[in-house]
């Protein structure tokens, strides 16, 4: 077996039954990739009609987003991220997202960010995993009711909306 935490190959979710069981009006990250020694992460990700995550840049990773339902646009190419569409986004190149009428719900796909540290940790140093997926780009700072990207780290309420942040 290979790798060192002895996972078997197994299915996580079936995405249209993720998006089934959250309702019509869950937003922001519905799903996350949450296993153990794992060196991907994902999130399942649904936008209002309308909703959009202002212009950001992921300076690290590469991300994949594979449209799962409805329809939105990614700017500032101009690019159509549909159902089944799949989407590779450059570390360093700018983007940013508005869903369309119905709303746009994708899936993101990247390489596990790397843990926070100051300073160097000494050879070996084993640092402990976080719970979950990892945000891409500023997905948890995204208003679950209405779209809008939260200058706070870690926001609690939206300051446009005044919706709770999960």
């Amino acid at each position: 077996m290979s790798g060192t935490t002895g996972a078997r190959p197994r299915v996580l979710a079936v995405l249209r039954e993720r998006l089934a069981a959250a309702g019509d009006e869950a937003r922001g990250a519905l799903w996350r990739l949450a296993e153990d020694g794992r060196e991907l992460d994902a999130n399942l990700v649904r936008l209002a009609p309308g909703a959009a995550v202002g212009e950001h840049r992921e300076s690290v990773l590469d991300v994949l987003l594979v449209g799962v339902a409805g329809n939105g646009r990614v700017e500032p190419d101009g690019l159509e991220l549909a159902e089944s569409a799949v989407l590779w986004l450059p570390r360093g190149a700018r983007r940013a997202f508005t869903a369309g009428p119905r709303g746009l719900a994708y899936l993101t796909v990247h390489r596990r960010r790397p843990g926070l540290a100051i300073g160097s940790a000494p050879p070996g140093a084993v640092r402990p995993e976080p719970e979950g997926g990892e945000a891409p780009c500023f997905l948890d700072r995204v208003c679950p009711g209405c779209g809008r990207v939260s200058d706070d780290p870690a926001p609690v309420y939206c300051s446009r909306c005044g919706e709770a942040f999960g």
